[in-house]
């Protein structure tokens, strides 16, 4: 059984991430070093997450005004308190929440479910 919070992490936890990376480097100011230590990532993932290599694809949530206001809400809070993980944690689960909620996890979803699954499914709506 595949739960919506696994599908979560395939798909929207390094779309999210890819979108933070852009947003740190092309809002902010950083570099690609100075942003992979503000996410605890690689200088080469942050490279390929703004080089649309990574994070891109798997999830349409790039158009979600409630989700980008998040990402926003979430780089704000790593440049001002950076060892303050909490609420960057509770706006990600947020995020889930609308995606599934959106119906935008969906289509991953079905691709781990039986024929016609989703027509019975009333977890994320």
């Amino acid at each position: 059984m595949i739960l919506p919070c696994e599908v979560g992490v395939k798909t929207v936890l390094p779309a999210v991430k890819a979108i933070m990376a852009r947003t740190i480097m092309e809002k902010h100011g950083y570099n690609e070093k100075q942003t992979a230590t503000l996410l605890g990532l690689s200088q080469s993932a942050i490279s390929r997450y703004a080089g649309r290599e990574r994070g891109t694809n798997l999830i349409a949530i790039e158009n979600t005004p409630e989700i980008l206001a998040r990402i926003d809400q979430m780089v704000q809070s790593l440049i001002k308190e950076p060892q303050n993980k909490t609420k960057v944690l509770e706006l990600f689960c947020e995020i889930c929440t609308i995606t599934r909620e959106k119906g935008l996890m969906c289509p991953k979803c079905e691709k781990h479910r039986p024929k016609n699954w989703t027509e019975k499914c009333f977890f994320c709506r």
